[in-house]
């Protein structure tokens, strides 16, 4: 019968022994790497097999680390985008404040241009707002008496005739439009120089030129100007064009529809015209009575004269046949 200790408490080498070989050996593998490189294969398949199990370890990590990430991203592109579309704004705010600059420089260039070329006293002003009876087409702008602006004054841009001035206050002026259907403006066609009046229509966007014979030479594309004969507008001011020409038999006048040249319900900025066409007041009935009598009072007066020198002819004529008489009483 064997009584010696069972395998596992079979004492071997020392801790200590064992301490200092793997130490030992250790040192050994450590400078045969460092100086001959012999483990650098062995380290590549050890790499090489542990990898996936690194990639399993790291799994939660990247999970983590992923969410984290994904939710910053999110959250600075939210932010980032905001502020681009801000940008965006402010630009396109930017672009059509700058395009609407441009467009009113431009327009008040040709304003200042027709300005410098007219040799009428001009005011320039702008339109404030529209008046509040929506079957009128009516407009107020700055300028009134105290800017010299005078009551039935025309009102132009560079494109012709806006309207006319028909009340006048300190600092506003109310302005009757050119499609307003109590609005009349003599003209003249360009092409022929046929005058008529074209009128406003109940609707206020076109101009309907009246009192022109079938039979006159107006055709659509015309261009109409104010004629100067009514001693209120300038000659030769654009109006309007002729869109539609409707002959009919049975009418003696033809039905010729207009468009205005000026934009009048775009138009702001607006020059009021002061125009002295200079010509002689025409005659009144008064004063066609007042010439009649004066005519009748010079022939009386004439006739009273002539009467006159008779009676005073006369009374001289008769001391001379007396005197004869007594001559021939004497002689017998």
């Amino acid at each position: 019968m064997e009584y010696s200790p069972p395998p596992l408490f079979k004492q071997g080498p020392s801790a200590l022994a064992r301490l200092f070989t793997f130490v030992g050996l250790a040192l050994v593998l450590l400078m045969t790497d460092a100086r001959f490189q012999t483990l650098e294969v062995v380290r590549e398949v050890i790499g090489t097999g542990l990898y996936p199990l690194q990639r399993v370890a790291l799994v939660p990590r990247d999970l983590i680390v992923g969410g984290a990430d994904l939710f910053v991203t999110i959250h600075s592109l939210r932010s980032e985008n905001q502020t681009l579309r801000d940008k965006n704004l402010q630009l396109s705010i930017r672009a059509s404040q700058a395009a609407q600059l441009l467009a009113e420089n431009e327009h008040l260039r040709r304003l200042l241009q027709l300005q410098q070329h007219s040799t009428i006293q001009t005011t320039p002003t702008e339109i404030q707002y529209d008046t509040r009876d929506p079957f009128t087409q009516k407009v107020i702008i700055a300028g009134g008496s105290r800017q010299d602006v005078q009551a039935g004054a025309p009102v132009v841009n560079e494109n012709g005739v806006i309207g006319q001035v028909t009340r006048v206050f300190p600092l506003q002026s109310e302005v009757t439009l050119l499609t307003d259907k109590d609005q009349a403006v003599p003209v003249q066609v360009v092409r022929t120089g046929i005058r008529s009046v074209v009128y406003g229509t109940p609707k206020g966007d076109l101009l309907d030129l009246r009192f022109v014979p079938t039979s006159a030479d107006v055709k659509t594309g015309d261009e109409l100007v104010t004629n100067g004969l009514d001693g209120v507008y300038p000659p030769g001011l654009p109006v309007a064009k002729v869109i539609h020409v409707d002959r009919q038999t049975d009418t003696t006048f033809a039905r010729v529809v207009c468009e205005p040249l000026a934009p009048v319900r775009g138009a702001r900025q607006l020059l009021v015209l002061r125009y002295d066409a200079r010509t002689p007041p025409r005659p009144t009935d008064t004063g066609i009575v007042g010439s009649a009598k004066d005519a009748g009072k010079a022939k009386a007066r004439k006739g009273a004269k002539a009467a006159a020198g008779n009676s005073t002819a006369k009374p001289a004529a008769t001391p001379g046949r007396a005197t004869s008489a007594t001559v021939t009483g004497a002689r017998q």
